[in-house]
């Protein structure tokens, strides 16, 4: 029973976002109300609100970025954060999302764009996902320097996203852009692991 019930929630979550994302795509973000959003999804404005606590959450669903302070966190002994982290996104660059799985990702993309209040939400996730990976790294290097390098590493990835759906957005296939994040991929983590002194070299 409760492995159903949790697949109704799922189902539920799943069928709120698709439904707010097709109405800020038809609309924009700021033209639709949560009232709208829970009507047209079947629910109470309380079930709504239950699945995402803001009007927010809605549109950056599934685009919250990945966790990096878990990710380093939980790596096996003897495996560099700078190796977890690469072999992380190495495997994410070779995935193949199914085309409807992409076309909804590029949608929810153009509504953050479209959107300065969505700018600033994500904005503050990312700031958050940092801050988070400079917790788990403060006790190894010290608060500083896990400041710093959980800046340089946040910042190397948001990079190699707004890049990958910069092509996307262009035209590229989803088969051309992730060889191009693949190559991204590599190049940013060995400028993290060597320095601009690399870059300088190439």
């Amino acid at each position: 029973m409760a492995g159903l019930r949790e697949r109704k929630k799922e189902q539920t979550r799943q069928r709120i976002a698709a439904v707010a994302l097709r109405l800020f795509v038809e609309r924009g973000f700021d033209a639709v109300t949560v009232n709208e959003i829970a009507e047209a999804a079947e629910v109470a404005k309380a079930t709504l609100f239950a699945y995402f606590p803001t009007k927010e959450s809605l549109a950056l669903h599934g685009v919250g970025g990945d966790d990096l302070a878990g990710i380093v966190a939980r790596r096996p002994a003897g495996l560099t954060l700078l190796a977890a982290l690469r072999a992380h996104h190495r495997a994410l660059a070779a995935g193949k999302l199914p085309e409807a799985e992409l076309d909804a990702l590029l949608a929810r993309v153009r509504v953050i764009e479209d959107s300065p209040t969505l700018r600033n939400a994500a904005n503050g996730l990312l700031y958050q996902q940092r801050e988070a990976l400079a917790q788990v790294l403060a006790d190894e290097y010290g608060s500083t320097a896990a400041a710093l390098m959980a800046a340089q590493i946040a910042a190397s990835l948001l990079t190699l996203q707004e890049a990958y759906f910069r092509r996307l957005l262009a035209g590229a296939s989803a088969k051309d852009a992730g060889r191009a994040l693949s190559r991204d991929v590599e190049l940013a983590f060995d400028l993290l692991e060597h320095g601009l002194n690399q870059a300088e070299g190439r």
